[in-house]
């Protein structure tokens, strides 16, 4: 059920089956009338009714080229078919846009612009990163996400909650573009907020093996907490 050798097929896309399945389901189509219109109109002559099923079961995933194929077959967009979007490719996928047009909206070679992708690791400066955001349509987490941003913004973020938040405001601000009116609450609240845990903690009987556990937690999750917290505030 794998494509030839020589069919280039890059990692998987978060797939949504139930999606696929069910658009498949609305257009009357079987299966084999899927795999059909991939071999015929779409030059991928590997694809079967096994393996279409396999996609709409979650035991294998479609590549790139064949998620684009699926998508035209079943008149939809390929971000209709897609999970949420965890990398820069994804999102350019998810757009359907070509690599060739985030490139020159960025002002960037091609080349250049799929090593970002290749490589998980995006080295626009300001104004290119301003242009990635509006031609991907990113939400500022999706922003700092598909930047390589996010694991420094979690360190940044673990130390303002267990230590003085007030002095992480501005290393934060030079990662994240937020009003400094919004962000101060919201460290500030996550600094409260990880104390009390560490506080009831304490309370429980301080010292023991897993007094810590609820602090861990917490951080483990912070900056999930923090986008909530950011939403609340800027809604």
């Amino acid at each position: 059920m794998r494509p030839p050798s020589d069919q280039p097929n890059p990692p998987a896309l978060p797939f949504d089956a139930p999606a696929a399945r069910r658009l498949r389901a609305a257009l009357g189509m079987g299966p084999e009338h899927v795999a059909h219109g991939m071999r015929v109109s779409y030059g991928l002559p590997y694809v079967t009714p096994e393996l279409v099923t396999a996609w709409e079961r979650g035991t294998a995933a479609p590549g790139h080229a064949e998620l684009t194929a699926l998508a035209g077959v079943l008149w939809c967009s390929p971000g209709e078919l897609i999970g949420r979007p965890r990398t820069l490719r994804e999102h350019r996928v998810a757009r359907s846009v070509a690599p060739e047009d985030v490139a020159r909206a960025v002002g960037m070679e091609p080349r250049a612009y799929l090593r970002a992708e290749d490589g998980g690791v995006w080295r626009g400066d300001e104004r290119q990163s301003a242009a990635l955001a509006r031609v991907l349509e990113l939400a500022l987490p999706d922003f700092v996400a598909v930047t390589g941003r996010e694991a420094k913004l979690a360190g940044l973020l673990r130390g303002a909650v267990t230590t003085r938040w007030q002095a992480y405001v501005r290393p934060v601000l030079k990662l994240v573009p937020l009003d400094k009116e919004v962000l101060e609450p919201v460290l500030r609240q996550l600094h409260r907020d990880y104390q009390g845990h560490m506080a009831a903690t304490l309370g429980w009987g301080g010292g023991s093996r897993g007094a810590g556990e609820p602090g861990q937690r917490f951080l483990d999750a912070v900056v999930a907490a923090f986008w909530r917290s950011v939403a609340d505030r800027t809604a």
